[in-house]
């Protein structure tokens, strides 16, 4: 599996497949909640490292790190459940020393994703860091 760091360019790509994801597997988010962070999120991207991952030339998806915590992991929908996220995940451990991730607690297939991929739960907080009402997981590396 091959990444590349994002480029501006790559900026409405990136919020396309997020939206595309997050319609899959966030189905807990308003309508409304999922419109105010599919803006947000953009204003990130320049204090993260955004990487796009492909296989075969592929975009299936991308990660956002700062220093040791991953802030975001979404696949293209059809890659979910192919082992690409796993492959993505320990790549990130392994190479960009990826030890903590936040996970909303509703998102129960992405909770246990972590779990299954060596992170413990260390805290929760009742609402997500911009005040939502979307319980937040935070995890640790073991």
């Amino acid at each position: 599996m091959k990444n590349r760091q994002a480029t501006t360019n790559d900026y409405e790509t990136i919020i396309n497949l997020w939206n595309r994801s997050v319609s899959k597997t966030h189905d807990f988010l308003s309508f409304k909640d999922k419109e105010d962070i599919k803006k947000e999120i953009p204003m990130y991207f320049p204090h993260l490292d955004v990487r796009l991952w492909f296989v075969e030339n592929e975009l299936i998806g991308f990660s956002g790190t700062n220093h040791q915590h991953l802030e975001m992991l979404f696949l293209e929908p059809a890659e979910i459940g192919k082992g690409y996220g796993k492959q993505i995940i320990q790549q990130l451990i392994r190479d960009f020393n990826v030890r903590s991730v936040d996970v909303n607690k509703d998102n129960e297939n992405a909770k246990m994703f972590y779990l299954n991929n060596g992170f413990t739960i260390v805290s929760e907080d009742p609402t997500d860091s911009s005040g939502r009402p979307y319980p937040i997981v935070h995890l640790r590396l073991k």
